[in-house]
């Protein structure tokens, strides 16, 4: 099976992509740290704005899209009539728990998988039934399917290899591919010799060498620790910038997603439930599926009151209250359920919109270096996380004040919360 999916990955086509085959531009982080060969650092500050105008120009041109489609397995629906698209240039993630449709989605555009009704097009041509090989995509991989046998350079060069490339042109097409992600040193080792992220790097590397349109990624940082994890989240963001390929990317991580992409692609239970900026996504999420499993989220369930104006009045269990956005059909009455982030909660009032005040006494303290997080109890029980700074001292069993905005509150009807999401009464989700 490996080998198969090896095979496939390495022969998905040539054509017109990151110009990989003309003199490199120098790694990501060589740009950002000294304008080598020639080039003064105003130069390559332009370059780099000359790229981004250009790379915000494509992004408005379709290069993917899918159109009505879904995927069955028997009677399970595991996607459901997705409509997508994909800007050129683009970098999407599909982000969404275990089960949610991402990585059918994914390997159905990789040719692994066939739909099983709809459309997909790649610069407005179908590929419904072309073969993975013909459809000019890139692969990396969570296990990263390097042959173990071959060196570094002969695995990044496989790829060309296949394609019957002349000789002449492998060998440096190698080495500035193998240079874009800081390798060159090592390749003459086998990928047993090499860590989880240098391993990564040889993958991608494979990936780009023979200028894939697309470049697709099935969770690629997955196997990594965190801190290196962190590392190559900006290392593939910086190589994406450079280089201005297509990238089409699956994780469960939201803070990768958050990291890395231009917008975001939220799945549950096979269907796109959002999609948009990570700015536009955290701040705004339009389902309380979303505002929980985007970053961290405080929960509150109550009944509304009054209804006006954008915002309801919410009443919380103790006779407490509270002012929030809404969010869908909020109507008098009705249950619905509250998200506040930890870090939009204040324990003074700042000089700044305070529509919502509370007494709560500290549960516990919890460091984390450049903050921590009170767990603080309000009058009815309900626990919130607070998000403070370092320096904050805060005794357990202390009163504290909390304040918070209704504009950084937000109302969702309890009716649309997903089946088997559970509330989290107060804490932090």
């Amino acid at each position: 099976m490996v080998s198969t999916t090896q095979d496939s990955t390495a022969r998905s086509g040539l054509a017109a992509g990151p110009n990989l085959a003309s003199p490199s531009r120098g790694s990501p982080l060589d740009d950002r740290a000294e304008p080598a060969e020639g080039r003064d650092a105003s130069a390559a500050t332009a370059t780099r704005s000359d790229n981004s105008t250009r790379s915000a120009r494509s992004r408005d041109e379709t290069f993917v899209e899918f159109i009505d489609v879904e995927k069955m397995y028997g009677d399970f629906q595991a996607v459901k009539r997705l409509r997508l698209t994909v800007g050129r240039g683009e970098f999407l993630t599909f982000l969404g728990p275990s089960g949610s449709g991402k990585t059918t989605t994914l390997n159905m555009l990789a040719g692994f998988e066939r739909p099983s009704q709809g459309v997909i097009t790649l610069a407005g041509k179908s590929v419904d039934r072309l073969p993975p090989y013909e459809r000019n995509i890139g692969m990396v991989f969570q296990n990263y399917a390097l042959f173990p046998h071959m060196s570094v350079e002969q695995n990044v060069a496989f790829p060309l290899s296949v394609r019957k490339t002349p000789k002449a042109d492998i060998a440096p097409r190698v080495r500035r591919a193998l240079e874009m992600v800081r390798l060159e040193q090592f390749k003459h080792r086998k990928p047993a010799q090499l860590s989880g992220g240098q391993q990564q790097r040889v993958a991608l590397a494979r990936a780009l060498v023979f200028e894939p349109t697309l470049v697709l990624m099935d969770e690629p940082l997955g196997a990594l620790d965190k801190k290196l994890r962190e590392h190559m989240q900006i290392e593939l963001k910086q190589i994406h910038e450079m280089l201005g390929v297509t990238m089409v990317c699956v994780t469960h991580d939201q803070t990768e997603a958050l990291t890395m992409s231009d917008r975001v692609a939220v799945f549950d239970h096979g269907a796109v439930v959002q999609i948009g900026t990570p700015h536009g996504l955290y701040n705004e999420p339009a389902t309380e599926f979303v505002a929980s499993f985007i970053g961290e989220n405080n929960a509150l369930d109550g009944v509304v009151e009054s209804v006006g104006a954008g915002q309801c009045l919410v009443a919380l269990p103790g006779g407490l209250k509270a002012t929030a956005l809404s969010i869908g059909d909020i109507r008098p009455g009705g249950p619905v359920r509250l998200t506040i982030r930890p870090e939009r909660i204040a324990l003074s009032a700042g000089g700044g919109p305070t529509d919502n005040s509370h007494q709560a006494t500290v549960d516990d303290r919890i460091y984390h270096g450049d903050h921590q997080r009170l767990l603080a109890r309000l009058a009815n029980g309900q626990v919130l996380t607070v998000k403070v700074g370092p320096e904050m001292a805060a005794a357990t069993n202390e009163t504290v004040d909390l304040f918070w905005s209704s504009t950084d509150c937000r109302a969702f009807p309890a009716s649309a919360v997903a089946d088997g999401n559970q509330p989290s009464i107060g804490r932090a989700s």
